[in-house]
């Protein structure tokens, strides 16, 4: 995978896999520990021990296939950008996956197109409630499609409408979260 937003559209989809109904995206850089982290939760089937412990195994799957490449190319990514990530998970009680990288590191992909990915997962599957927070340095962007879904009424997530406005509505709060503070010069060629 070519960016780390392909990576969160792939564990948010084993997520739905798995039975997902809520699923929580969290992406935070935080320039003074040099640290980009994605968490993302949700309340799935969830997992035992052993499987937990087999899942950065490539030729380990839950879903009967030969292998499943996802979580361990993410593990690899982040180990490569001096990070790693972690899992946690029980039987009926929902996964929550962390991966960190290093946010100055050479080796770290690039974070890719955010706005895509999410606007693709709530386009894709408008039953599943979607919780997207984006933190810069302390300050937060919060997008939640169960309160988008109130204020929509009848009309479905999913219409073309809605999603053309929710694409812009996320574009914008990332867009200004990530200049919010930054020296247009310094810090505006950075790796995002």
């Amino acid at each position: 995978m070519q960016d780390i937003s392909m990576h969160i559209l792939d564990i948010a989809r084993n997520s739905i896999d798995a039975g997902a109904s809520r699923i929580i995206i969290t992406v935070e850089e935080d320039e003074s520990e040099d640290m980009l982290r994605v968490t993302i939760e949700d309340n799935g089937r969830g997992m035992d021990e052993q499987t937990v412990k087999r899942l950065t195994d490539p030729f380990f799957t839950t879903k009967g296939k030969k292998t499943g490449l996802g979580i361990p190319l993410l593990a690899q990514s982040a180990r490569e950008a001096g990070g790693g990530i972690s899992v946690r998970s029980a039987p009926g009680m929902g996964t929550t996956l962390r991966a960190e990288f290093r946010l100055g590191h050479i080796d770290r992909k690039p974070l890719g197109d955010l706005t895509s990915t999410i606007v693709a997962l709530i386009g894709g599957n408008p039953d599943v409630e979607i919780l997207f927070r984006y933190r810069v340095d302390g300050q937060e962007y919060v997008l939640d499609t169960a309160e988008i879904k109130r204020q929509l009424g009848d009309v479905p997530i999913s219409y073309p409408g809605a999603l053309s406005v929710l694409r812009k509505e996320i574009a914008a709060g990332i867009e200004r979260l990530w200049k919010g503070g930054r020296d247009e010069l310094g810090e505006g060629a950075r790796n995002r």
